[in-house]
């Protein structure tokens, strides 16, 4: 069967030289929920922008239904909906009028746009405040509004660019149930971003794990979840003597990385394996300072692919935006 979405080599160079994308190759199949996980920073946004055909890629290929985003673009545009990540709703209309003036937008015929917005609304628990200002709304709800604004043209694609984005747990719940709907019930094909780790393992029927504009692992989260080969060990040890042969002498252990105090030591079996590492090490005159057993986890593949937890990669896109920022000022304080 033949891929809804289809890429190859693509890549996009900004300024001649910021690579946010950096020569990625994957598929998307029909029906199916795939989510790209990473941080900020790294290139998930910039995809789904090339694909949706707001930002023309730098070079490679990407077809959206047989057809290419760039030769295409105006036919892409009829067959998929986006919801951004920035809310792009208007505060001063009511979320009926929203959805009326999408629906004019995408040349949906009167007769049709009404029967929608009405089962659109109901669809994602509006009906109730869809006569009401837009800027009486919560957060949430804006979300939910933008998502149904994504379907008013009845896409074959939906493209969700971080559609929980600082939403409490509840309202992001109920965001999951709309998406999983929307599969079950349309066979809607959904390419969504996310951060959430949790987001990931629980919607997405296969993850790309998305750093510094490169896929570095992609399948199935079970199947991402095994591939770490068990369960880790996460240590710190006040010595500065390296404890990797003690480890690995251990059995049952499959791999021992060390980054200064700290060993991440995979095992098949961590309740079995635990007692034994330590006790390796305090026989070999080690002190453990903290020790923590982990089962397998989206956070943990991250770390596998990446060499870093989802959480510290955010910190340091965080704070490189932060310098970023900074420079920018400086420049224009100086012109």
């Amino acid at each position: 069967m033949a891929a809804i979405i289809e890429v190859k080599d693509l890549v996009k160079v900004f300024d001649g030289k910021i690579r946010a994308v950096d020569g990625i190759t994957f598929d998307v199949q029909e029906g199916e929920i795939f989510g790209f996980l990473g941080p900020n920073g790294a290139g998930k946004s910039t995809t789904i922008n090339m694909l949706v055909t707001l930002h023309r890629p730098t070079s490679g290929l990407a077809k959206v239904m047989g057809m290419d985003v760039v030769k295409e673009a105006t036919k892409v545009r009829r067959v998929i909906g986006l919801v951004p990540q920035d809310l792009t709703v208007d505060d001063d209309l009511s979320g009926r009028e929203n959805m009326i003036l999408q629906a004019d937008l995408y040349n949906v015929p009167k007769k049709d746009a009404v029967e929608r917005i009405n089962e659109l609304l109901k669809l994602v628990k509006l009906e109730d405040a869809a006569d009401r200002m837009v800027k009486t709304y919560s957060g949430g709800m804006r979300k939910r509004l933008e998502l149904a604004e994504g379907l008013i043209h009845r896409p074959k694609i939906l493209f969700l660019d971080e559609p929980t984005l600082g939403l409490d747990i509840q309202t992001r719940t109920i965001m999951w149930e709309h998406i999983r709907k929307l599969k079950q019930e349309h066979n809607m094909t959904v390419f969504m971003t996310t951060h959430y780790l949790e987001e990931a393992d629980s919607l997405c029927d296969r993850i790309g794990i998305i750093d510094n504009g490169r896929i570095m692992a992609l399948d199935t989260p079970a199947t991402l979840k095994r591939s770490l080969g068990g369960d880790v060990i996460q240590m710190s040890i006040d010595d500065a003597r390296d404890f990797t042969p003690q480890i690995q002498g251990v059995p049952g252990i499959v791999e021992v990385k060390k980054e200064g105090s700290e060993y991440r030591v995979k095992v098949i079996k961590g309740d079995t394996a635990m007692p034994a590492v330590l006790k390796a090490i305090i026989e070999a005159g080690g002190t453990v300072s903290s020790v923590s057993l982990q089962r397998p986890n989206m956070d943990q593949v991250f770390l596998e692919y990446t060499g870093r937890s989802l959480r510290d990669a955010e910190q340091a896109e965080n704070s490189n935006r932060g310098e970023r920022m900074a420079r920018a000022m400086a420049a224009q304080r100086r012109r």
